[in-house]
């Protein structure tokens, strides 16, 4: 109606085949429990309370958020509490932060008043690059570590 172009073309807006636009974040609101483990390829921002392993490139826990279980992930803003472990190439720990659990990171910062009950670990590159891409194999499957090609179980390698 008020395009010059003819109506049987397609719009330039369309996202192209085989690339995908980013996704609005993901929300866990305070009023809801998640119990199990949440996979994420995006941005995910929690303020209720999750029991389970998180994986996601962006995690923002807020002030009343409750976490039990590992994270793993590309950033990770504490404002709430967890419990567990965090391995991430960038944790900031916000004043409001209840940390108990280790950190295994390669950037971290930590706010005046942040509560920290746990050892920090600083990773070089390659080692964190392994872990947080390990997150989201497509399809939602974690990767399976390589077969050695022996049978634990007798104690002979496999015929190959």
């Amino acid at each position: 109606m008020f395009s010059k172009a003819s109506k049987g073309s397609s719009a330039s807006t369309s996202t192209p085949k085989g690339t995908s636009s980013s996704a609005a974040p993901s929300f866990i609101s305070t009023d809801m429990n998640l119990v199990g483990d949440l996979s994420s390829e995006g941005e995910v921002q929690i303020d209720g309370t999750v029991n389970g392993d998180i994986r996601t490139k962006i995690l923002l826990i807020g002030e009343k958020a409750i976490i039990r279980g590992e994270i793993i992930a590309d950033t990770v803003k504490v404002h709430g509490e967890i419990t567990g472990q965090i391995k991430a190439r960038s944790v900031t720990l916000a004043r409001t932060a209840r940390m108990v659990g280790d950190i295994l990171h390669e950037n971290l910062a930590i706010e005046e008043g942040a509560f920290l009950e746990g050892h920090c670990k600083r990773m070089e590159k390659a080692e964190i690059a392994s872990a947080v891409n390990l997150v989201v194999k497509e399809g939602g499957a974690a990767a399976k570590p390589p077969s050695t090609g022996n049978d634990p179980k007798s104690g002979k390698a496999a015929a190959g």
